[in-house]
């Protein structure tokens, strides 16, 4: 039995062949600061951010899909695939994404932390062609295909074509840092001190980069930054926008950048599809349009944005039996080396 695994800086996936995916839960874990011992991993640490008493952090170990602190990274996959997989998997063969622009040593990482499921080979994938195989693209074939997968910690750019990435561009600012921006922005203008859940939940009712015509408003709470005492203010779409406009535009330059790079026929294959975009923060209100409007292209934002990746990986395990008998399909594969 093999399995795919997705390591988002924000929510860890994981996809059983036969079963389809079983996990989803936030990437986060609660320890004690001094013995490392884990107190909550996924879901029931990330509930603890902001709440936990002196000695005890709750942290994200992974940071702009770049593995921070190799060791709770290992603790977690290790403790919430044993919550899912009720039957012990014996040295299965994994897939897991990466971001675009990863060096050996980020690669080894990841690799180290996937192996603590008693992995017999470990395949990486670069996060644009798993989104493409999750989006239902045949990758293998002389088409070019622009996938851009928007997330928490990268966004990811790629033209894919033959089962490669012909050009690809990675922004290590993303979701992740458009909910610091939030906070920055929210204790400036209305001396309001709140944690990052709050603007986490806050970017995704009225984050925005082209306000729609429709007004709605998100009661955010926290500290009062002068009297220290508990506070809400009610913001909208304006406020919001502000803070978060600056990285979805550096997204959107990085977008034209690729498409700058891209050769003339891929450029053509392009211009009819036009750009897929996957990932939870592809579905930031106006994001869509705003890259419409910048490359004046057609722009399509996936149904199952977020499951994009992991199914895409989910699908890439077929191609595992293929590298290894050497009968992929004109002898390319969009697996990287096994490790």
């Amino acid at each position: 039995m093999d399995i795919a695994i997705d390591l988002g800086s924000d929510r860890i996936r994981v996809f059983i062949e036969g079963k389809g995916k079983v996990l989803d839960e936030a990437s986060v874990i609660t320890y004690d600061v001094d013995t490392r011992e884990v107190f909550a991993v996924g879901n029931a640490a990330y509930n603890m951010i902001g709440k936990t008493p002196y000695g005890i952090r709750a942290a994200h170990p992974l940071d702009s899909g770049v593995i921070a602190q190799s060791d709770l990274v290992e603790n977690m996959v290790e403790i919430l695939l044993k919550e899912v997989c009720t039957v012990k998997i014996v040295m299965p063969r994994v897939v897991t994404a990466i971001p675009c622009e990863l060096t050996e040593v980020e690669k080894r990482a990841v690799v180290n932390a996937v192996s603590t499921v008693g992995a017999r080979k470990v395949y990486l994938i670069e996060s644009p062609k798993a989104a493409a195989l999750g989006c239902g693209v045949d990758i293998t074939s002389p088409h070019g295909t622009l996938i851009a997968d928007i997330g928490s910690g990268t966004a990811d750019i790629g033209v894919i074509s033959l089962g490669g990435l012909s050009i690809s561009k990675s922004v290590k600012r993303a979701g992740a840092a458009m909910d610091e921006e939030i906070v920055k922005y929210i204790r400036k203008k209305y001396n309001l001190i709140i944690g990052t859940n709050m603007a986490e939940k806050c970017k995704q009712e009225v984050g925005c980069v082209l306000i729609p015509g429709e007004p709605k408003t998100f009661r955010l709470k926290g500290r009062d930054a002068v009297t220290g005492l508990p506070r809400f203010v009610d913001v909208g779409y304006a406020d919001i926008k502000p803070p978060i406009e600056e990285i979805a535009n550096e997204i959107v330059t990085a977008i034209r950048d690729v498409l700058e790079q891209t050769p003339p026929e891929l450029s053509s294959d392009i211009y009819n599809d036009g750009i897929i975009l996957t990932g939870g923060l592809s579905k930031l209100t106006g994001l869509a349009k705003l890259v419409s409007e910048s490359t004046k292209l057609k722009v399509r934002v996936h149904k199952y944005a977020a499951d994009c990746v992991i199914m895409g990986c989910g699908k890439a395990i077929r191609f595992i039996d293929e590298q290894e008998k050497g009968s992929v399909k004109g002898g390319l594969s969009p697996l990287l080396a096994a490790y």
